[in-house]
């Protein structure tokens, strides 16, 4: 009987202490939180007028919805394409004000680079470059034996390195203006599964990048921003239509003898039946890339997705890799056994 009542009296006394240890959590940290949130909300969004933002990728895609969006809000826009006499260049400047600017650019090239910081420093209105999105992507799939190094340099160059040389080149300018920095990830940086190596190592690795600058520019008062879309391949159409013949074309012998054509030809079925299954509204995203750029209070990620893939991604974040392997290779499993 004294056991029990021993046991009672120590629950109930760690009781009073987690009560005593919420409480004062929530006065020392919620309170002055909530307090902060709501001085913040008092701030008033940014104002287009004579700002200027830099968006690279707008052939098609968020790319090319966005600077029609910022177009009609009044910013002065540089629309980066790679081919500035292509169709979507063409109906950026059909359909939107003389404040876009269409600028050619290939963001594997230095000197594309340095010419579009050229062309931007010469033609930025009063209040200067506000902000800048890095949305230029290409995107591939295959498992990792089915690919060479050249394929995945390939995907970096773009993804990766292409960000980064545009960021490096217009630091300046957005540190001058106390500006935004955008950049477009993907929801699957926190989803590991298989046929995606090499476009996940690149946003992984742009993810990487845009966390340590967010922190170097606080001191600025820059603010910098990670957009992590799920999937919208209808919408961006970033993944290439690669067809079963193509695929087992570029495998070797070796490989041919390993993989087997069923498979390859069932892994391609898989692959466009997944890219029809996204979305293809992009006004959230879109939505979500304006608040980054004119919020006085952005935030550091946003994710974009459907309710299922933000349960993949909380299940990859919080549970061990043996239970979401399982789940991605029960998603397979229909695939023929090798």
């Amino acid at each position: 009987m004294s056991y029990k009542i021993l046991q009672v009296s120590v629950l109930l006394l760690l009781g009073l202490i987690l009560s005593s240890f919420n409480l004062a959590y929530v006065v020392i940290c919620e309170v002055p939180l909530l307090f902060f949130l709501l001085a913040q909300k008092k701030k008033k969004n940014v104002d287009p007028t004579e700002r200027a933002i830099f968006i690279t990728g707008c052939d098609s895609g968020f790319g090319h919805f966005l600077a029609k969006q910022l177009d009609g809000m009044g910013f002065t826009v540089f629309a980066a394409c790679l081919f500035p006499e292509g169709d979507g260049a063409q109906k950026l400047r059909m359909e939107c004000s003389h404040k876009l600017n269409v600028i050619k650019l290939d963001v594997t090239l230095d000197e594309d680079v340095a010419k579009a910081k050229e062309f931007v420093e010469s033609h930025l209105p009063a209040k200067g470059l506000w902000g800048i999105v890095n949305n230029s992507g290409i995107s591939t799939w295959g498992e990792v034996e089915w690919k060479t190094i050249q394929d995945y340099q390939k995907i970096a160059d773009v993804n990766l390195f292409g960000s980064i040389r545009t960021t490096i080149a217009f630091i300046s300018l957005i540190r001058k203006y106390r500006g935004r920095m955008v950049f477009m990830s993907s929801l699957y940086v926190h989803i590991s599964c298989s046929l995606t190596s090499a476009y996940t190592l690149t946003k992984r690795g742009l993810t990487a990048f845009c966390d340590s600058l967010r922190i170097e520019m606080k001191k600025f008062g820059v603010q910098v921003s990670m957009i992590e879309p799920g999937n919208f391949s209808p919408a961006t159409r970033i993944q290439p239509q690669h067809t079963a013949e193509e695929v087992w074309s570029k495998l070797s012998e070796e490989n041919k003898s390993t993989y087997k054509w069923e498979y390859i030809k069932e892994v391609t079925e898989l692959i466009k039946q997944e890219l029809q299954n996204g979305n293809a509204n992009v006004n959230e995203v879109i939505e979500a890339i304006v608040d980054a750029l004119t919020s006085a209070t952005p935030k550091a990620h946003y994710r974009v997705a459907s309710a299922l893939e933000k349960v993949l991604v909380f299940l990859c974040i919080h549970f061990p890799a043996y239970v979401t392997d399982t789940i991605f290779s029960f998603g397979l499993r229909k695939l023929p056994k090798l």
